[in-house]
């Protein structure tokens, strides 16, 4: 396994869970449980507010919005961009929540910076290594997915990549592999995420929404990832997504998201948990 090769994502005996801080009034690995949420893509004013309020209202701790948008057919939606990332930005500073997008190439970076508390690097991208790299020189916190064809030793070694860069402040997200099953979009490893989270010392999160591919199953997936010990959650949703520009199959209504928002407190109580909150009565949303 990773061990031979991983010699700072793994955890030392009697070592804790690194703490990475979302915001200046925000953390997660601190044994509380966090929640991400807002569309896949960002695709209008109107949207975005929207699905910025609905997660917002309901108790979300994070909004989340893909600008650029990595996708397997070229004639499909590839996001607004700059566009996008002012209108996550602007939501983020006017609900006091931090933000996170997708990095895709070097070459946004700096735009991206200039935007977003968190950047997410995702699945196709996990094994770009020279990404990887100047990603851990950001100075942000970084979601990693796991890549659909992945190992978990493939997955930690790309964190890996991060924390030999110079950052800890990594989060993994088990977003769902690939299988002989096409069933459904993808097979949610929830195995996996508990065997990574007792081995690493990062937090771990899920992505039921990419996971599934289908938008019955998203809440009681992410409540069982819930269960399972992950730290949290990052679920897409929409205000009308059946007229969605992307993924909208798997995403949640906001009536379906305040469910299961309002479904988590009482499932985190019974493993001796509870939702995260903010340390202080105000978020600067938006760029650092």
């Amino acid at each position: 396994m990773a061990g031979s090769e991983a010699k700072k994502v793994l955890r030392k005996d009697g070592e804790h869970t690194v703490k990475v801080a979302l915001s200046p009034t925000l953390t997660i690995g601190d044994g509380s449980f966090v929640v991400i949420a807002g569309p896949c893509a960002l695709e209008n004013t109107d949207q975005v507010e929207k699905a910025s309020s609905a997660v917002k209202n309901a108790g979300a701790h994070v909004l989340r919005g893909g600008a650029f948008k990595p996708r397997t057919s070229p004639y499909s939606f590839q996001g607004l961009g700059e566009v996008g990332l002012k209108l996550l930005a602007e939501q983020g500073k006017k609900l006091r929540v931090p933000v996170i997008s997708e990095v895709m190439e070097v070459n946004q970076l700096a735009l991206m910076l200039d935007y977003v508390d968190v950047l997410q690097v995702g699945a196709r991208n996990m094994h770009n290594f020279s990404l990887l790299r100047e990603v851990a020189k950001a100075g942000r916190p970084v979601v990693l997915k796991r890549g659909f064809g992945a190992t978990l030793e493939e997955w930690l070694l790309a964190a890996e990549y991060l924390l030999d860069g110079g950052t800890d402040q990594v989060i993994l997200c088990e977003r769902g592999i690939r299988s002989f099953d096409n069933t459904l979009r993808n097979t949610l490893d929830l195995a996996g995420m508990a065997w990574v989270k007792e081995r690493s010392k990062l937090p771990v999160i899920v992505d039921p929404s990419h996971s599934t591919g289908v938008r019955s199953l998203v809440i009681p997936m992410a409540l069982a990832a819930a269960a399972a010990g992950a730290d949290g959650i990052m679920v897409e949703v929409h205000p009308t997504p059946d007229q969605a520009l992307c993924d909208g199959p798997q995403a949640l209504t906001p009536a379906m998201f305040e469910q299961l928002m309002q479904a988590l407190p009482p499932l985190l109580s019974a493993t001796g948990r509870s939702l995260a909150h903010h340390t202080l009565s105000a978020v600067s949303g938006g760029a650092r």
